[in-house]
């Protein structure tokens, strides 16, 4: 009963007197009270709880919600009827604008001008949807199941025999035998790469065209340096 009753009795943080000489946390030098409050420098007490190491309120400190006492008895309960108070209708939230459906919608009416797309806002007041409320507007599936998915259960079966040990072995053992394979080379064979299939498979030449504007294939030339069309070729054939 003792021991219980020290285990579940409140522990405060440790003072100066009780690290004295001959304690657990007997300290050498300048002691500080900090060094009372830090749960990494401070040891455990043999026989006794660990230390919370902060500061905690009196006893007459009251945990939780503090609740005013309304008992007043049989009179209370004859003279006055507790009714529940009608509580006022929430405000409803006021969502902002959406710009982006109206103007798109805008732009496929054929709004080009800023006045068009204002009076097209104001005509088409579009808000943005709560992301909050459901999706399903207010009406949910009778099959539909709220939370999370249960996780499948465990193969404790398997756990206990130590299957997955011996699958690991297994897989395990069979790595070891491929690696200690020893690979044939064959003699004489050349490994192909991407030079010798260029060789094997040449790129097709690739012809050069240059662009011309279609508005000039059929135009004429406006100057003409040659004689005649005869030395035109000779002189293109020899720069060739």
């Amino acid at each position: 009963m003792a021991g219980g009753r020290a285990g579940s009795r409140r522990r405060l943080p440790m003072s100066l007197a009780e690290a004295g000489p001959g304690t657990e946390n007997e300290r050498l030098g300048l002691v500080r009270l900090s060094m009372l409050r830090n749960p990494l420098i401070i040891k455990p007490e043999l026989g006794k709880p660990m230390r919370n190491c902060y500061p905690l309120p009196g006893f007459d400190f009251t945990y939780g919600m503090y609740m005013h006492k309304r008992d007043g008895g049989v009179p209370e309960a004859i003279g006055h009827w507790d009714s529940v108070k009608v509580k006022a209708k929430p405000h409803k939230r006021v969502m902002p604008r959406d710009f982006v459906t109206m103007g798109r919608g805008a732009v496929d009416e054929g709004c080009t001008t800023a006045r068009e797309f204002a009076l097209y806002y104001n005509y088409m007041d579009t808000r943005c949807k709560d992301k909050n409320i459901l999706r399903y507007g207010g009406k949910v599936p009778p099959d539909m199941t709220f939370g999370r998915p249960s996780r499948p259960p465990t193969p404790i079966y398997d756990i206990l025999q130590h299957r997955y040990r011996e699958l690991w072995m297994e897989s395990q053992r069979a790595r070891t035998v491929v690696q200690h394979t020893p690979v044939k080379k064959k003699v004489g064979e050349v490994r192909e790469n991407r030079t010798t299939f260029l060789r094997m498979h040449p790129l097709p030449v690739k012809e050069e065209s240059f662009w011309h504007p279609q508005r000039f294939e059929k135009a004429e030339p406006h100057l003409r340096t040659f004689p005649d069309p005869e030395s035109r070729k000779k002189a293109l054939s020899a720069s060739h």
